[in-house]
């Protein structure tokens, strides 16, 4: 056939006019186009091209849920999912177990037994006999203890013995708990000197009225010394309880006791400037006086006011005596 035929299969030159047979070939959308192109020159294998922005997919028309979930990329980078924030690092550390630590047993699981129940029977009743001599050892020191501090009864009077023996000498105590019989003494501790003079004279002094000194420097005083409350006192009490009635020791402390209340009044004459320049101390007497306390107005008690003395004889002044207030 001629290359010029009119016929509807025939080419035609450019610029030739269209014939009235020839209806315009429809225009196919420039999306659908695209997507024809990218499925021609996709290769095998290989992921989607993005879509042009006009184009619509027919995955876009389906609903959320009918989207399959996308496969992970193996070539994506990791990203970190840790937390960033301080606080909630150190929280996750302590919610986490520790290297090497046992995992939490799960919730209404059994604990292992753990102090004297995870022993053997055997352990179990060697721990429970021991502990109940423990107890019973310490009411008894209790009891004892109790017996001895309170005041005479029927049990101290048949037992007396045995309490004794389980206090004394470790667990003394020499303080009443009750107090069924407080003091009722005032007892005043006095000291007279015979001093030598300088011309060869000799005069013996008035009484000192050492306990009535250390009143006055406790009266008013808040934070008055060991010294002015107890020494003085303590050694008459010393004195008293290792001598007898006649003033002769009792026991080993009794000359500890005359030695040590004797170096006390000689000290505190001294400095009570009993002596005047160049004189000498040659002896010095103690004596004590105890009056009773008035009873209250409302009591029907009657008490003698008159004052008891007890006189110690005459003690002779060593140098010993006096060293301690010569350094």
């Amino acid at each position: 056939m001629d290359a010029y035929d009119g016929g509807s299969n025939a080419r035609r030159q450019p610029g030739a006019p269209s014939e009235p047979d020839d209806a315009p070939e429809p225009q196919r959308a420039e999306g659908a186009d695209g997507a024809d192109e990218a499925k021609r020159t996709q290769a095998p294998g290989e992921p989607a091209p993005p879509s042009q922005p006009g184009a619509q997919s027919p995955a876009l028309n389906r609903e959320p849920a009918d989207v399959p979930p996308a496969a992970p990329d193996p070539y994506a980078e990791p990203t970190d999912t840790r937390p960033s924030d301080p606080a909630a690092i150190r929280q996750a550390a302590a919610l986490a177990p520790a290297e090497g630590a046992a995992a939490p047993a799960p919730y209404g699981a059994p604990h292992p037994p753990t102090g004297v129940a995870a022993l053997s029977l055997r352990y179990q009743i060697g721990v429970a006999l021991a502990l109940a001599v423990v107890a019973v050892a310490v009411c008894v020191h209790i009891g004892m203890v109790f017996l001895h501090v309170a005041p005479q009864n029927t049990v101290t009077k048949q037992h007396g013995r045995a309490v004794d023996d389980w206090v004394y000498p470790e667990f003394e105590q020499n303080w009443k708990l009750f107090a069924p019989n407080p003091l009722q003494l005032n007892i005043a501790v006095q000291v007279r000197a015979r001093i030598s003079s300088a011309d060869g004279g000799s005069r013996t002094t008035g009484w000192y009225d050492l306990s009535a000194q250390d009143g006055r420097a406790i009266d008013g005083n808040l934070l008055p010394s060991h010294t002015q409350q107890n020494e003085l006192r303590r050694s008459w009490d010393l004195f008293v309880a290792t001598h007898d009635a006649d003033n002769r020791p009792v026991g080993l402390r009794g000359a500890l006791s005359e030695t040590y209340l004797r170096r006390i009044v000689v000290l505190r004459l001294e400095r009570d400037d009993a002596t005047a320049r160049g004189d000498v101390l040659v002896s010095v007497q103690v004596r004590s006086r105890t009056t009773n306390v008035p009873p209250p107005k409302w009591s029907e008690e009657k008490v003698s006011v008159q004052p008891v003395y007890r006189e110690l004889p005459w003690w002779a002044v060593t140098a010993d005596d006096t060293e301690g207030s010569a350094r």
